[in-house]
């Protein structure tokens, strides 16, 4: 009987000292650290639960969706359609947009300033009605006693929680934000050629492209900006957090699906304004726009130099002013663009699907 008990004492403080190892970030040295709320302290055990939720159809009501039903990596965690799609073919409102660094976006919907945090955010997909994408309002009890019964979840929630070790809305949303914030990608070439100093990480016509992006002419960096090329950022060393929402003139104001922040606002003047997103890996995440009513990147240019869809639309930005390129210089700045994509994240085995082919976390099964 010895044995059996050694190996089990062993088995236990091995999980005890997952459970309390720290989180060490592996990002480059130029890259500050996302900030981590003092009440979800990153561990290691605390990201593996939450890889394997994030992959975990039994949080749907069916069975049939997962979070990365709508953030694929190979698609940089944005799903390829024009609005995200839930639970028996419901279609949302909003293009669902890649989450590649998405700890350090201090805002995190399209439209709704008041979402702020990945522990929030999270409740949003899994009990939103409308739209409906989960479909797991009213069903609590039922998505908790499935993981319950699955013997991963019985270690690993206790691992991660040893204060709180079942399954409940407050360990799900917190082990799903913080394997989130472990999706950071900064290996693109135009890191390497920008941070890392090597002239051939990207080519020539890339960088007569970033001057374009960075220059008076297009006026692309003034919303797209820093190493996030959004101007939506918070970072651990940040004092001040920036926020930016935009109305770019793709919308007439009096048609359906451009309201913005006015929404919440209610003040005419936040009428479609939309958050700036992210333009890492964006070579990877068409179809664009909140709405993603834009499907290339061609289009994208386009929609500018004209000075918006609607270019006379109330309330639109003021650095919304349009320009000219010629076929060159287009090619040039969509070439900068594709120096964004991040080959490493989009393959990273880290961030990949945890759970065997067959196993009830997989999608597409029959719930009981």
């Amino acid at each position: 009987m010895r044995a059996p008990l050694a190996v089990a004492a062993l088995a236990f403080v091995a999980g005890a000292a997952l459970a309390a190892e720290e989180w060490h970030w592996t990002i480059p040295a130029w890259l500050p650290p996302p900030p981590v709320p003092a009440d979800n302290p990153m561990t290691e055990a605390k990201v593996a639960l939450g890889r394997h939720l994030f992959y975990d159809a039994r949080l749907s009501l069916d069975g049939t969706v997962t979070c990365a039903s709508c953030h694929d990596q190979a698609k940089a965690f944005s799903d390829g359609r024009e609005t995200a799609i839930g639970i028996q073919g419901a279609e949302g409102r909003r293009n669902a947009p890649g989450l590649a660094n998405v700890a350090y976006l201090p805002v995190l919907t399209w439209g709704n300033p008041l979402i702020t945090s990945l522990e929030q955010h999270a409740l949003i997909p899994m009990f939103g009605t409308a739209p409906v994408e989960m479909g797991s309002a009213g069903a609590e009890t039922a998505i908790f006693d499935r993981l319950s019964a699955d013997p991963f979840y019985a270690d690993a929630f206790p691992l991660a929680f040893p204060d709180r070790p079942a399954p409940d809305l407050f360990t799900i949303t917190r082990a799903i934000a913080a394997f989130e914030r472990t999706l950071i990608s900064a290996n693109a070439p135009y890191d390497k050629f920008k941070r890392e100093g090597d002239p051939a990480a990207i080519s020539d016509a890339a960088k007569r492209g970033e001057n374009l992006f960075f220059g008076e002419r297009l006026e692309c960096y003034h919303c797209h900006g820093g190493f996030n090329f959004t101007d939506n950022i918070v970072t651990s060393r940040m004092k001040m957090v920036e926020r930016g929402f935009h109305n770019t003139g793709l919308h007439d104001p009096v048609l359906p699906g451009g309201d913005g922040i006015a929404a919440f606002t209610l003040r005419p003047e936040d009428i479609g304004r939309f958050r700036t997103p992210s333009l890492r890996n964006v070579a990877l995440t068409a179809p664009y726009m909140h709405d993603g009513s834009v499907a290339t990147l061609s289009d994208v240019l386009d929609n500018y130099a004209n000075a918006g869809r609607f270019p006379d639309t109330p309330h639109k930005s003021s650095l919304v002013m349009g320009f000219t390129l010629s076929g060159t210089e287009k090619a040039d700045v969509i070439a900068f663009l594709q120096s964004l994509t991040d080959e490493e994240f989009l393959t990273d085995p880290r961030f990949a699907d945890p759970w065997p082919d067959g196993h009830p976390a997989r999608v597409n099964r029959t719930m009981p």
